[in-house]
């Protein structure tokens, strides 16, 4: 009597998983399919993600830093050791930040070799008011009123960098000399970050350099998950960019020298909703290199709910993946080496090759493994393979958040490994935020919504003279 298909199977599913696999994709053609995609998914994923996290590990032994550099730094004052080789303008837009901005503007007045341009942005509070209490003499604030007002951050910054180009004509400077420095009403520099940054400008091919986030109101669950996100492996992978010249800018933490500014053209920042990637393809398109270092970084307030979490990650989900029109003007740049060229383009297409298939692809997995588990599961025979698959899918599909938890241990050393272990191991559950933001970022771009939604503060005192800034636990 000849066997059925399904008999087959199953027997040669009791010799192990691995023939079970072949025995599976053999009768079943539309399973062979979703198994290619999805090694092409994973292999791709894998292999973009431990090229970058090696190479940041390099990057880190190169700057003489240590994963722990930073662990224990305040964000108090970024003047510590200032090199007076740069004059720094800092452009800080703005719309109705009054909680925040007092302490940022305060914390950027100790250098005569920095101004401090506040865009109010239309404000409906005391943003102005406060700006110019607490900054001093250095701080200027450009009024923006309606209608030319509220348009995106990149019409705010292209606004002030032209405030920028006057002064600096204005002071005699130049512009090879001169950084412009982007930071979030909520942002802080880490003390001594202008001694670490100012430097890497000495080389003439640096144009911009972006600094690492630590989220300063780590204090909850989704705040903490914030913070690990920014300062584990996502990091180092950022560091590893630097080997390439390509590390992505960001809206806080960004400094640029005002000749690429100028290269980029009268108005550098586009009106994408990540206006900060785009201006880094540009700059790149035009021949700078972009860098970074594990020796300063930038602090910010994290969101405090799920629905602004949500409407954060959806607008830069949103932005990244309008940003792939741009690949055809990457690959047809010849000044553009090739690996800065591949490097762009796969960090570019990361929601588009990864997030995206990845969101079908693992409940496509779990489906089947409900629907179809006795035959998935016929090689278990005893208790000791019972163990050794569960093992195997526990290495294969949570594998990296042991090397997230021992990054966020070594970065963040004020707590212990098991905390730091909690936390990795809710990156499973966190990424189905990610996979409703980035489909509902796909939605958005079918229907051309591109409306800017603003992230509200935290309200935060400021600083007393001499008082020391408590990092919560």
């Amino acid at each position: 009597m000849t066997d059925s298909s399904e008999t087959r199977r199953t027997r040669i599913c009791t010799a192990g998983p691995n023939l079970c696999l072949v025995a599976q994709l053999l009768e079943d053609p539309m399973l062979g399919i979703f198994a290619a995609v999805a090694l092409v998914v994973i292999s791709i994923s894998f292999a973009y993600l431990w090229v970058m996290f090696f190479a940041g590990m390099r990057t880190i032994r190169r700057q003489g830093a240590t994963m722990s550099t930073l662990s224990d730094t305040k964000y108090e004052d970024p003047y510590i050791d200032e090199p007076g080789t740069f004059h720094t303008y800092f452009l800080i837009p703005c719309l109705d930040e009054e909680k925040v901005i007092g302490a940022t503007t305060k914390a950027l007045a100790g250098s005569p070799h920095s101004t401090t341009i506040v865009i109010d942005d239309a404000s409906d509070d005391r943003t102005r008011e406060v700006a110019y209490e607490n900054g001093g003499d250095n701080v200027i604030v450009l009024s923006r009123t309606l209608p030319n007002a509220r348009l995106g951050k990149g019409e705010a910054l292209n606004d002030a960098v032209r405030l920028v180009r006057e002064l600096v004509a204005e002071r005699g400077q130049d512009t090879e000399e001169v950084l412009v420095v982007v930071m979030d009403a909520d942002g802080r520099l880490s003390d001594g970050a202008m001694s670490q940054v100012l430097p890497l400008f000495d080389d003439p091919t640096v144009g911009g350099v972006q600094l690492a986030v630590r989220i300063r109101n780590r204090h909850s669950f989704l705040t903490r998950y914030q913070d690990f996100h920014f300062w584990s492996s996502t990091s180092v992978t950022q560091f590893g960019r630097a080997q390439t010249g390509t590390v992505s800018l960001g809206g806080n933490g960004q400094f640029s020298r005002l000749s690429a500014l100028n290269e980029a053209g009268e108005k550098p920042w586009s009106e994408s909703l990540t206006e900060d990637l785009d201006l880094c393809v540009t700059l790149a398109l035009r021949g700078w290199k972009l860098t970074t270092t594990p020796n300063a970084a930038v602090e910010q307030q994290g969101v405090e709910t799920i629905s602004t979490l949500f409407r954060q990650r959806r607008r830069w989900f949103q932005g990244h993946m309008a940003m792939a029109k741009r690949i055809p003007e990457i690959w047809k740049t010849p000044s553009l080496p090739n690996i800065r060229a591949l490097e762009l383009s796969a960090y570019i297409l990361t929601p588009w090759v990864t997030i995206l298939p990845w969101s079908i692809l693992f409940h496509w997995a779990v489906l089947g493994m409900i629907f179809d588990g006795g035959v998935f599961f016929a090689f278990v025979t005893s208790s000791a393979t019972l163990l050794a698959g569960l093992v195997f899918w526990y290495l294969l599909t949570l594998g990296p958040v042991f090397v997230n938890a021992w990054v966020y241990y070594k970065r963040d050393d004020k707590h212990e490994f098991w905390i730091s272990m909690l936390h990795s191991h809710c990156f499973p559950l966190i990424n189905y935020l990610a996979f409703a933001a980035v489909w509902s970022a796909l939605a958005r771009l079918l229907k051309g919504q591109n409306g800017w939604e603003k992230t509200r503060r935290v309200d935060e005192a400021v600083p007393a003279p001499g008082a020391e800034t408590a990092v919560p636990a």
